[in-house]
């Protein structure tokens, strides 16, 4: 990207925060100041955030982070860009910074698996002895993952902890990584796994993001796309080979592209060309296609008979490929 004009920060510390609500109230003042845009969690057990900005505007966040002595020697990542990743600023207290929803909640500070850099990582990926889980949701891995990475099936990473009991067995007396996005995730969920019992759990340090930026790595053994929680959706990571994994949710095609399901009551994200969001009228279904609520259909004035003979078409093309 040539000259950019703008940059998105992506960071977090796990750190005893006194007033968490208080301090909230004060960032969100700081951030607008600077004319911030983004979304930030603090919480008693620290602080998970992500904001964007022009060069000079996100430079004296970063020094205003790191003079403060919490966060002096936290890493933030950054991607160049050239304009805003949000619409608006967000600063929120919340119990926790990421939620496993367990009994006894895992605090990171004193529990938590190994750290890998992105060289040790990679080198760790082919090992036979080795399995490598994947922390984020079944929408995340679909559009990119690493190579034989292990798909959780949950919708939520609050999901996880039960998936993994239920799927224990084959886990037993294995080497285990995990990833995130940005490594806040990973940071509980491999203490989780260590109180579980699992013995050998180490966690991508950064995670995908700082993966990706290695000049070394290189992104090598990751697939598709990184999923990120902004504007953007998602960003490249392999520099060397770019694979496309993601699969459109109508016909399988390769497909990076995500859009939510017209129906607002769904809002569910799909992979889904610009051709078939249009021919399928962004529903996921044909109750989201029919809904009175579908945004697309509003969005585009489309009158009842123009409904209708869209669902024709539709049932006509799936009458044919089913034969």
């Amino acid at each position: 990207m040539t000259n950019p004009s703008y940059r998105v920060l992506l960071y977090y510390q796990y750190v005893n925060i006194e007033d968490p609500e208080e301090y909230a109230t004060v960032h969100l003042d700081f951030c607008k100041s600077l004319d911030l845009k983004g979304r930030i969690l603090v919480s008693a057990e620290g602080i998970n955030g992500t904001v964007s900005g022009s060069v000079e505007q996100t430079q004296a966040y970063i020094n205003m982070m790191h003079a403060d002595p919490r966060f002096a020697s936290m890493p933030i990542k950054i991607d160049e860009a050239s304009e805003h990743a949000f619409k608006k600023m967000h600063v929120r207290h919340k119990p926790e910074l990421v939620n496993l929803s367990l009994e006894d909640d895992i605090n990171p500070l004193e529990i938590t698996g190994n750290y890998l850099n992105p060289k040790e990582f990679f080198e760790q990926l082919n090992q036979p002895e080795t399995v490598v889980i994947d922390a984020r949701n079944d929408y995340e891995y679909e559009l990119g993952h690493f190579e034989g990475a292990v798909k959780p099936d949950i919708n939520s990473f609050r999901e996880l902890p039960d998936w993994i009991r239920k799927n224990k067995e084959q886990f037993k007396d294995k080497k285990i990584l995990t990833y995130c996005t940005g490594g806040v995730r990973c940071e509980k969920f491999s203490g989780w796994l260590m109180e579980e019992g699992f013995e050998d759990v180490s966690q991508l340090h950064g995670g995908i993001v700082t993966y990706g930026k290695d000049p070394e790595v290189k992104g090598q053994l990751w697939n598709g796309k990184c999923y990120v929680f902004d504007e953007r959706i998602s960003v490249p990571i392999n520099q060397v080979e770019h694979k496309i994994v993601g699969q459109d949710h109508f016909t399988n095609e390769p497909c990076e592209r995500y859009v939510n399901c017209g129906n607002p009551e769904c809002n569910k994200q799909i992979l889904c060309s610009e051709e078939n969001e249009h021919f399928y009228m962004r529903g996921c279904t044909h109750n989201c296609r029919v809904h009175s609520r579908n945004r697309y259909i509003k969005e585009h004035n489309l009158l009842e008979e123009e409904v209708n003979e869209r669902l024709k078409k539709i049932n006509e093309k799936h009458r044919i490929s089913q034969g």
